[in-house]
């Protein structure tokens, strides 16, 4: 860690998140839900979403950045609320840093553990497909399933917009989940933080015996563990700040969080 870093964690200090744009809310909900009375930041990187189709390198660069400056606003934890980081960032993350980080991949364990017909869809980014987290976890945990894996291309640009029921965007999840549904999966892995916001337009496409699948829960849960084991669970009943920062535009962070509107403060950053 550097030398910039070595402040003493506690408990008051604010769980930090970030992602490569609003998507991540999707898991900031999660984990607000589950840890009403933690301080939270929030950071959205949107003016470089998608990381999806960004080398490893630029990935590395961009998750770094997003770090220090969580850091530098003394985060206890940072959450990576990005498949695409997570899957191709945690690991030098974890080594450069000394900050507990939970990470955010696509729920394949669950998926094989559930599968009946033996055939599971994933709809991720083309970051999270290629990385070798992705290739070991899939490798360790569904060998003996079927896997449909579908770039999710262009999905993630429009949901940044707010057009979740727009014409494209239901003409591309109609091209993605015809695939899946040929295959016959039963569960559909959603493989990155922005896709919990399709939900209700996926479930509107797919048969009913089709089980969608997200890790926000998950992710939730993992946080409490390790903030319980570090002896930094905000214990104080006052009410928690929650700041959201957005390089680009807020109008779509402000509509995603709107039943959260009288608890939060959304900024916009140069970044």
């Amino acid at each position: 860690m550097g030398s910039f870093y070595f402040y003493t964690m506690s408990a008051a200090h604010p769980i930090g998140v970030f992602d490569s744009g609003v998507g991540g809310t999707s898991i900031w909900q999660e984990i607000h839900s589950l840890l009403p009375h933690e301080n939270t930041l929030y950071l959205a990187d949107s003016k470089n979403a998608p990381y999806g189709n960004k080398t490893q390198e630029e990935i590395i660069a961009l998750s770094i950045k997003n770090t220090e400056w969580l850091l530098q606003h003394q985060c206890k934890i940072i959450v990576v609320a990005c498949n695409t980081a997570t899957t191709n960032a945690i690991k030098v993350l974890r080594s450069r840093y000394s900050v507990p980080f939970i990470g955010i991949e696509p729920a394949i364990k669950p998926a094989a553990l559930q599968t009946k017909t033996k055939s599971i869809g994933i709809l991720a980014t083309k970051g999270t497909l290629s990385s070798d987290l992705f290739y070991k976890t899939t490798k360790e945990h569904a060998n003996d399933v079927k896997i449909t894996e579908i770039i999710g291309e262009g999905l993630v640009p429009l949901i940044e917009k707010g057009q979740f029921n727009s014409p494209e965007m239901t003409k591309l999840l109609n091209k993605y989940t015809q695939p899946m549904i040929a295959a016959q999966i039963d569960c559909l892995v959603l493989g990155c933080s922005h896709y919990p916001y399709l939900i209700p337009l996926l479930k509107n496409m797919l048969p009913e015996t089709i089980k969608i699948i997200d890790s926000g829960e998950a992710v939730a849960r993992q946080t409490k563990s390790i903030l319980e084991r570090n002896h930094l669970l905000n214990t104080a009943m006052e009410k928690p700040a929650l700041d959201f920062y957005s390089n680009l535009d807020t109008n779509t962070l402000a509509y995603l969080l709107k039943g959260y509107s009288t608890k939060i403060r959304i900024n916009k950053i140069n970044f």
